[in-house]
């Protein structure tokens, strides 16, 4: 349920604006401000340049920083599975999770954004059988997911959003 008396979630925090050359990428910075000004046109990235499709469904996802307590908010890559949104942690491949993974970790508590409808959710990572399902589901909607697995031993967390 969308709760319009909420503030507008931050696109980038005043930690993020002076490091973000370090912290996030131009392309990333880019897509938060497109979010902003045009969430219909930006809700559909296109990923071709990643190895994805034209019209890959994104959303804003706000977490708060474990360590400052800040908002922070990244675009993800999402599907939707009976009522939920699904998300994969898989920060290219890379060794270790996305900061936004640690985040939720101490902080389940979050912030979604899927074109205009905002909303508070609770996030918790899949395991298992159901864990499969979504990762098959997500990697449909993302291919370059498989090769970002295949890059790293450790299992990319597919996490569950789920509306409060």
């Amino acid at each position: 349920m969308s709760d319009d008396r909420r503030p507008e979630p931050p696109i980038l925090s005043d930690f993020h604006k002076k490091t973000r050359q370090h912290v996030v990428p131009d392309w990333i910075v880019e897509h938060l401000k497109e979010y902003a000004e045009d969430p219909e046109k930006a809700h559909l990235w296109d990923a071709r340049a990643f190895g994805g499709s034209e019209h890959t469904p994104t959303l804003l996802l706000t977490t708060r920083g474990r360590k400052t307590g800040r908002l922070l908010t990244t675009p993800l890559i999402y599907g939707a599975d009976d009522g939920h949104y699904i998300v994969v942690g898989s920060k290219g491949g890379a060794p270790q999770n996305p900061g936004w993974m640690f985040n939720l970790e101490a902080d389940p508590n979050v912030e979604v954004q899927v074109v205009r409808d905002r909303f508070a959710a609770v996030a918790r990572v899949a395991s298992g059988e159901e864990r499969e399902r979504l990762w098959e589901m997500m990697a449909a909607i993302y291919p370059p997911y498989r090769d970002y697995q295949a890059r790293t031993p450790r299992e990319i967390p597919v996490v569950v959003l789920t509306r409060r």
